[in-house]
């Protein structure tokens, strides 16, 4: 179960993120509270977030310039309290604990051993977060994984007024479409547990790509922006909701 507490980390965020939002004219949206974990924090000056490092075949490595530079846009647009250096984390990896929201991405197949499924499946359930980025080809794996991780639970598609779009920028339409793909639209999908989205799984969007240098995949700025400002929107839910 969730601890009951609010650690110095999760005071020091909701009064950062009330400010952040009152100076650009937002409020926090109703029902929004911080996650109570304070297991969550080894240092309380930051948020720190890992990248995933699984197993199955994918390229979990994709994008190495991806979340530094997300980190980054977090800092210089928010009074989040994130440090910006990029971890990599297993699901074995006995601090898990200390990273709130864990980011995993790439390209073809993701598969989790029954020991690493039982950890994910704790460190979801006692308030982590695990946005899974689908630079191509994940999908049918990684919904077979959610299938065996939480075989109660059904993988729902997001309505676009879910409280993810809307929590720190509004995106109306939902998820933003950063590159084509097969030409499809961005769809999401998440594991829900009691109102809370545990796993959200990005189709058809690739927000991780826009989140990159520039110069590698010479995304328009209008683009690599969406990319950047739904990332603050998922965070923001994980750390809020």
């Amino acid at each position: 179960m969730r601890l009951k507490y609010i650690s110095i980390l999760a005071f020091s965020i909701i009064l950062t993120a009330s400010n952040t939002f009152a100076q650009r004219g937002m409020r926090l949206p109703s029902g929004a509270k911080i996650t109570n974990d304070a297991a969550f924090s080894p240092n309380p000056s930051s948020i720190k977030v890992a990248r995933l490092h699984y197993s199955g075949g994918g390229d979990w490595y994709w994008g190495s310039s991806a979340i530094p530079n997300f980190l980054e846009y977090v800092r210089n647009n928010t009074d989040f309290p994130v440090d910006t250096i990029e971890r990599t984390v297993d699901l074995l990896d006995p601090d898990l604990s200390k990273y709130p929201f864990l980011f995993a991405t790439g390209h073809g197949a993701i598969s989790f051993s029954e020991e690493e499924r039982e950890h994910l499946r704790q460190y979801l359930l006692n308030g982590g977060f695990l946005f899974v980025n689908d630079s191509y080809g994940m999908e049918a794996h990684f919904k077979k994984e959610m299938g065996t991780l939480f075989p109660e639970r059904e993988i729902v598609e997001l309505p676009f007024d879910h409280p993810i779009y809307h929590s720190f920028y509004d995106f109306p339409n939902g998820p933003p479409k950063i590159h084509e793909h097969d030409n499809k639209p961005a769809r999401a999908f998440a594991v829900v547990i009691n109102g809370r989205v545990l796993v959200y799984f990005l189709v058809e969007s690739d927000i991780g790509d826009g989140w990159e240098d520039a110069q590698v995949h010479n995304d328009p700025e209008e683009k690599r922006s969406q990319a950047f400002r739904m990332g603050l929107n998922i965070l923001a839910y994980a750390l809020l909701y």
